[in-house]
């Protein structure tokens, strides 16, 4: 079984739907995932991540299932630097790793910060819709693996956002997420490809062998959206800072 995690296209959060270049970028994905033979897809139910996902399900005459958990993820912490709420997924290095815990797969949602965020009912209200989801295609999660009651070789694709991305790749693969969400950058569009290897009947895991892919936007000459990059370089003063 495959899953393709897609991020949506560049946005305009101001409307919750995407740019010029956003739209450009989803038309190029449509071309690409087109191609494939999908048994499912899902998506979440925010403008952005319905937009992206629009231009596939038209040119394929299909429809999705929309998940509330495949909305960006909610909480919301208040963050040390500045005593200000912030996303939790959005601290500045010099802070977050300075708490060991956060490095942790089974303790990174315990300090008093994400406690009073409520992040951990929100991360369990997310991995929990994704093993139903996953039992329902055929493979049923038991402690650190899935059992397989109907090995297949299916495509299944979610239109999402990065920071639940990084929440079902911690789930996954066993990370925690607060290295995911500081680590990496699933640029607009980039498709993350995760298989199941069934190395022994009946028990499967996911393995990741893409993530934040977008060839289908340098076939066509379209740089990456900059959007969940920060600055390359402090001077650099036409790039985000904050």
């Amino acid at each position: 079984m495959k899953i393709l995690i897609v991020r949506h296209a560049d946005p305009d959060y101001s409307v919750d739907s995407l740019t010029k270049k956003g739209w450009r970028e989803a038309e190029y994905l449509a071309e690409r995932l087109s191609k494939l033979k999908v048994k499912d897809f899902f998506v979440s139910p925010l403008g952005r991540a319905k937009d992206t996902a629009s231009l596939t399900l038209k040119k394929m005459q299909r429809t999705a299932k929309e998940y509330p958990w495949l909305r960006e993820f909610a909480p919301t912490i208040i963050r040390p630097d500045v005593g200000a709420e912030s996303i939790v997924w959005d601290w500045l290095p010099e802070d977050w790793t300075k708490e060991d815990r956060f490095y942790d797969r089974d303790a990174w949602c315990g300090t008093e910060v994400l406690q009073a965020g409520k992040v951990e009912q929100e991360y369990n209200w997310v991995v929990q819709g994704l093993d139903e989801l996953l039992k329902e295609h055929g493979y049923e999660r038991e402690e650190r693996y899935y059992r397989v009651h109907n090995a297949n070789n299916d495509t299944i694709v979610l239109f999402c956002h990065f920071g639940v991305e990084c929440v079902m790749l911690s789930h996954l693969l066993g990370i925690s997420p607060m290295v995911l969400w500081h680590g990496t950058c699933a640029a607009p569009t980039s498709v993350t490809t995760l298989v199941t290897e069934e190395r022994r009947e009946g028990i499967a895991s996911f393995r990741m062998t893409a993530f934040g892919d977008t060839s289908h936007l340098y076939v066509h000459r379209e740089e990456p959206a900059f959007a969940a990059r920060f600055c390359e370089c402090y001077d650099n003063k036409e790039e985000r800072h904050d």
